[in-house]
């Protein structure tokens, strides 16, 4: 082998690696964007006054590198996304006018995601409130941030975690009178004021998303995306608590209810932590269940015991 050829080998692989390094964000320090967006306080050279100048970063601009670096655009760099005149500070305000790439731009009419249904996802969306009232103005980054995006829904097999993390994507607007007024234009709702008719709030927030009352059914899609006007959410406690709840179409069919539905492992049954459906999900009950489970093979046991002996 050429020198020449030897070195340009060394060399493409010299960069791929650095390229690599750079789209996993392992030196967030270094790195081009996150040495700003990855601190409360930025630095750089004030050319009018030829000294170092510092200041606080916007927190709506501040990256998580942690979630940045589990998201599922991990390998990717910010410039994939975003204009490559961003590498220059201070940035063109002009830049920030521009239209930001929808996830259609790339995930859209592309067999590799074909599984995902991104198509059929758009369709349902301009259906809902969101896009009736804002437009094209709402786009997926308003609940989904591209940052640190993972689909927990798809890959988690624990409701709890699921529901944790939908809810948390609508309340990062609905909990937030800024984010909520610079989209809707009007004052946030209360929460909790609001479903003030709903018995066990509590509960019902942390066992259940939002949206298995504010979208419609949706069985062919992983998650609904029809958001429904208020005033169609559903308020008929019959709806989940039934042996027909809805539930088993939305939250439900997720891996871990499936495996209770289908399995006949009486473990899947009792590991199984979901609320509406089945009575050993009162803690009280459940543990009652388990002694009384526990005394009956008991009282089989000694029956037996004493039988073999008197024979």
């Amino acid at each position: 082998m050429s020198n020449r050829k030897l070195i340009t080998i060394l060399l493409v692989f010299t960069i791929s690696s650095n390229l690599l390094a750079q789209s996993q964000y392992d030196d967030a320090k270094n790195h081009t964007c996150l040495k700003c967006h990855a601190s409360q306080i930025i630095k750089f050279q004030n050319e009018v006054t030829a000294k170092e100048q510092k200041k606080l970063m916007n927190p709506y601009y501040i990256i998580d590198t942690l979630g940045l670096k589990a998201g599922v655009h991990k390998s990717f760099d910010c410039t994939d996304c975003h204009s490559y005149d961003y590498s220059v500070y201070p940035h063109d305000g002009k830049l920030k006018l521009s239209p930001m790439s929808s996830c259609l731009d790339c995930h859209g009419g592309d067999p590799t995601y074909a599984t995902y249904q991104f198509e059929r996802i758009d369709e349902e969306f301009k259906k809902s409130v969101h896009f009736k009232v804002s437009g094209e103005d709402f786009t997926c980054g308003k609940c989904h941030n591209q940052h640190t995006y993972h689909p927990t829904a798809r890959n988690s097999g624990n409701v709890m975690e699921i529901v944790s993390y939908s809810n948390s994507l609508c309340l990062s607007c609905h909990n937030d009178m800024n984010r909520y007024e610079l989209v809707s234009g009007h004052e946030n709702p209360k929460i909790v004021q609001i479903h003030n008719w709903l018995p066990n709030q509590e509960l019902h927030f942390k066992h259940v998303r939002c949206i298995e009352c504010h979208t419609e059914v949706a069985d062919s899609l992983m998650v609904s995306h029809n958001i429904l006007e208020k005033e169609l959410a559903v308020r008929k406690c019959a709806e989940c608590h039934n042996s027909d709840s809805r539930l088993k179409a939305s939250l439900y069919k997720y891996t871990n209810l499936q495996n209770r539905n289908d399995s006949t492992s009486i473990g899947s049954i009792f590991s199984n932590e979901s609320y509406v459906i089945g009575a050993q999900q009162f803690p009280l009950l459940k543990k009652l269940s388990y002694l009384i489970i526990a005394l009956t093979f008991a009282g089989i046991g000694v029956h037996i015991f004493f039988r073999y002996f008197k024979k």
